[in-house]
């Protein structure tokens, strides 16, 4: 029996960085598993587009597909741009079973991540002392996807025995800037911001942007291309699979 094809799903990002590093996020998920039928798409702004990729996969006679979302919260998008676009595609091709696992969310392995990424911003500006943290994400209009990344912050704060806050690149306060800034008031003076971001883009620009303008000494890059985030993929496909078999019983 064939595995199922797995879909890492962005939502895509009018910055080509974006969409670069989700294809090469998913290319070493690939690597990782060569015996899967492996792809990137995206819901919106980058291609391939995750119809044109559902499309192909069903041309070349796969079945069944699993979709993971490559979030990190459960907002809008988990909510609802990904079941909608999921359902559109299982009504325009009868007989194929696309399921969707869970968002990424924040997985404790991705605290190594953001620690790594954090070193490596501190080893380019020399930073050799650390009295305060921001960890920043994207942001929603949802409370429980804000409040997922206050627990992490919270998480972070314990592991390093340091002051975090959560801050919000939009639809949220508080701003990085506005973050850095409180620490600041509290007599703190060695800041650094940590980005809860997939790839790269506008909003972890603007995060950086508002930190650095505030005083913090180092701002990390996005999570990216790294082992322990296309652990947790595979992860979610391997749920997703067992899910598909459940599902094919149940109409068989």
């Amino acid at each position: 029996m064939t595995a199922p094809a797995l879909i890492a799903l962005a939502h895509g990002s009018r910055d080509p960085r974006s969409a670069d590093t989700i294809t090469a996020l998913t290319e070493l998920v690939a690597c990782m598993r060569p015996d899967l039928r492996i792809e990137p798409a995206f819901l919106d702004r980058s291609s391939p587009r995750f119809e044109d990729v559902v499309d192909r996969l069903v041309d070349e006679g796969h079945q069944e597909i699993v979709v993971v979302p490559l979030l990190l919260t459960e907002a809008y998008h988990a909510k609802t741009d990904v079941p909608g676009a999921v359902e559109t595609a299982a009504a325009r091709h009868s007989g194929i079973l696309i399921k969707a696992t869970d968002v990424l969310g924040v997985e404790s392995a991705f605290f190594e991540v953001l620690d790594k990424r954090l070193r490596e911003a501190l080893s380019r500006n020399r930073v050799r002392e650390l009295d305060a943290l921001v960890l920043a994400a994207a942001g929603s209009s949802d409370p429980l996807a804000n409040a997922m990344v206050s627990r992490a912050a919270r998480t972070w704060a314990a592991r390093h025995k340091l002051p975090v806050i959560a801050a919000f690149a939009s639809s949220a306060p508080p701003a990085a800037g506005e973050a850095v800034r409180a620490h600041r008031a509290d007599g703190r003076r060695h800041i650094a911001v940590g980005s809860l971001f997939l790839a790269p883009g506008f909003l972890p620009d603007r995060v950086a942007e508002l930190a650095t303008e505030a005083g913090a000494v180092a701002v990390a890059e996005p999570l990216g291309v790294d082992v322990e985030v296309a652990r947790v993929i595979l992860a979610r496909y391997a749920v997703g699979a067992v899910d598909l078999v459940s599902l094919e019983a149940l109409f068989a």
